[in-house]
C-alpha cells in the first residue's frame, strides 16, 4: 500500500506510536471509535519534568497541525489542549500557533497547578465537566486524551517518520540538567553523561515523576535504558531512604499504626470524583487479614482496581508513613490473576463538593518529594543523544512484546523495522533508532551497534 493512501490510523500504527505519557498504550487502538473530544495533555503534572513544555515551546505548529489533520480525518468535533496557567511561555506559543493555523477550531483550556492534574480522569473532568464511571476509560465519556509528546510523534508519522527517537528529561543533581532526543534503547548511563554526570558520589535515580516513577539504586540505573514511555531520569542524593517496604511489613504497619483518620481517602483524586474508591477501609481491612486471596470477592477489596497510583495517599496524606498506594498495587496485581476485573457502573456519579479545596499544590508535592530544588527549573538546554550502541526492548507498551523481524549481524537503517506488532495483541512494532549492525537478538530486546 502506498503511503498517500494510507489513513491516519494505519500511519499512526505503522510508525508503532504509543502513548509517551503513560503505560504506552497503542495510539491508533486509542483513536478507533465514536470520538467527540480529542483533549491533549500538557499539564506535565509530575514535580521537576519539562519535557511536555520544551516540546509545547518549540513545536506548537508542529503540534496544532497534528490535532487539526487527527481531528479532521477522525471526523473529532472538539480539540482541547489542556495545560497549567502558569506555563505562560508554552501558552503564548500555542496561541499564535492557533491563530496562524488559518481557522482550526483547537480550543486552549487552562489548569490550577496542582498534583495530579495529568491523570487522564482528572483531565477530563476540568476539561468536560464529565466523570468518567469507576473501571471505565475516558472513551466511556466521548473523550480521548493524548499526550504532547505522543501528538508530535503523530506529526512524525503523518509526514513518514516511525517513531525511534524519545524526548527525555534529565534533571536533579546534576551539573547540567538538559532535554534529550534519544533513540530508542539509549543507556541511563549514556544519558547521565550528556548531563554532565552526578554530583553526589552516592546517588539514587528515579525513572519517570517522583510521584509515580521507579526509585532505583545506581546499580539498577545502569542498566536501563530509554522506552517509548520513559519520561526522565532524575538524579538524587542517596541518603539511604528506601521505598522498597517487604508487603508483609507494610501489612503490620498497617495493623498496629493506621489510626483510620481517612486522610488518604479524602485526598484520593479518584474518590474526588465520586469514584467507591476507600483507600482507608481497604487498610482497615486488609490489616486483619490472614489470607490476602480470600478476600478478593469482597467489595472493599476490589474497589483497589479504581487506584490510578498517583501516591498522594501515602505520600502527602497518611501522617503515619503508611504506604496505601503499594498496598493497592499488589491488590491489583492479585486481582488480575486471578481473573477479576472491576465492573464498570453506568449510573451518574458526581464530584465531591469539596474537591477543589483538596487539590494538592505541585510544589508541595515537589517538598514531599524532595525535587523541590528543582521543580521550577527552566530547562531549555537540548542535545540530540548519539549513542556507540542501543539495546531496544521489545515490551516497550501494553500487549505482547513485538516480534524481530532482523536477524544477528545484518545491517540496519535509522526508522528501519526491526519488530513487528503480534497480529492477535495489542502491541506495537518497534525501529531502528541509529544506522548501524544488529550483534543481538534475543526474546526481551535487540541490540545495534553503530557504524
Amino acid at each position: 500500500m502506498r503511503e498517500q493512501d494510507m489513513s491516519v490510523l494505519e500511519k499512526i500504527a505503522q510508525a508503532g506510536i504509543v502513548g509517551c505519557g503513560g503505560a504506552g498504550f497503542p495510539t491508533d487502538l486509542k483513536l478507533r471509535g465514536s470520538i467527540e473530544h480529542l483533549i491533549i495533555n500538557g499539564a506535565e503534572c509530575e514535580p521537576g519534568l519539562q519535557t511536555d513544555k520544551y516540546i509545547m515551546r518549540h513545536f506548537a505548529p508542529e503540534l496544532v497541525w497534528a490535532a487539526s489533520e487527527l481531528c479532521g480525518q477522525l471526523g473529532i468535533p472538539r480539540c482541547t489542549i489542556a495545560l497549567k496557567r502558569e506555563y505562560e511561555q508554552e501558552l503564548r506559543a500555542l496561541r499564535e500557533a492557533v491563530e496562524n493555523s488559518g481557522g482550526c477550531k483547537i480550543r486552549l483550556h487552562t489548569l490550577d497547578s496542582f498534583y495530579p492534574a495529568g491523570d487522564e480522569q482528572t483531565l477530563v473532568y476540568e476539561v468536560t465537566g464529565r466523570i468518567v464511571p469507576p473501571g471505565g476509560i475516558p472513551i466511556a465519556v466521548g473523550a480521548v486524551v493524548d499526550n504532547i509528546a505522543t501528538l508530535l510523534a503523530v506529526f512524525d508519522a503523518l509526514h513518514g517518520r516511525p517513531f525511534t527517537q524519545k524526548y527525555l528529561t534529565v534533571t536533579g543533581e546534576v551539573a547540567r540538567p538538559v532535554i534529550l532526543r534519544a533513540p530508542l534503547g539509549t543507556s541511563f548511563s549514556d544519558c547521565l553523561a550528556l548531563a554532565g554526570g552526578a554530583l553526589p558520589e552516592k546517588y539514587m535515580v528515579i525513572r519517570g515523576g517522583p510521584m509515580m516513577g521507579a526509585y532505583m539504586t545506581a546499580e539498577e540505573a545502569s542498566r536501563q535504558v530509554v522506552t517509548k514511555t520513559t519520561s526522565a531520569f532524575i538524579v538524587l542524593e542517596d541518603r539511604g531512604q528506601s521505598r522498597q517496604i517487604p508487603v508483609r511489613s507494610m501489612l503490620r504497619r498497617a495493623q498496629s499504626a493506621c489510626i483510620q483518620c481517612t486522610s488518604c481517602t479524602q485526598l484520593c483524586p479518584r474518590h474526588s470524583l465520586g469514584h467507591p474508591l476507600e483507600p482507608h477501609r481497604i487498610m482497615r481491612r486488609i490489616s486483619v487479614a490472614a489470607d490476602i486471596s480470600a478476600l478478593l470477592d469482597e467489595p472493599v477489596i476490589r474497589s483497589a482496581q479504581l487506584c490510578c497510583e498517583c501516591g498522594v495517599c501515602e505520600t502527602i496524606a497518611c501522617p503515619m508513613g503508611l504506604q496505601p498506594r503499594r498496598i493497592n498495587a499488589m491488590l491489583k496485581k492479585e486481582l488480575a490473576k486471578a481473573g477479576i476485573r472491576f465492573a464498570a457502573r453506568t449510573e451518574a456519579f458526581s464530584a465531591d463538593p469539596e474537591r477543589e479545596y483538596r487539590k494538592i499544590p505541585t510544589l508541595r508535592a515537589a517538598m514531599r518529594t524532595g525535587v523541590h530544588k528543582y521543580a521550577h527549573l527552566h530547562i531549555d538546554d537540548f542535545i540530540q543523544a548519539q549513542p556507540e550502541s542501543v539495546t531496544v526492548p521489545l515490551g516497550q507498551h501494553i500487549g505482547p512484546p513485538a516480534v524481530p523481524v532482523i536477524a544477528q549481524d545484518s545491517p540496519v537503517k535509522e526508522g528501519q523495522l526491526i519488530a513487528q506488532r503480534q497480529s492477535e495483541g495489542r502491541g506495537a512494532a518497534i525501529h531502528a533508532g541509529v544506522n548501524g549492525t544488529v550483534t543481538r537478538v534475543s526474546e526481551e530486546s535487540i541490540t545495534i551497534e553503530r557504524r
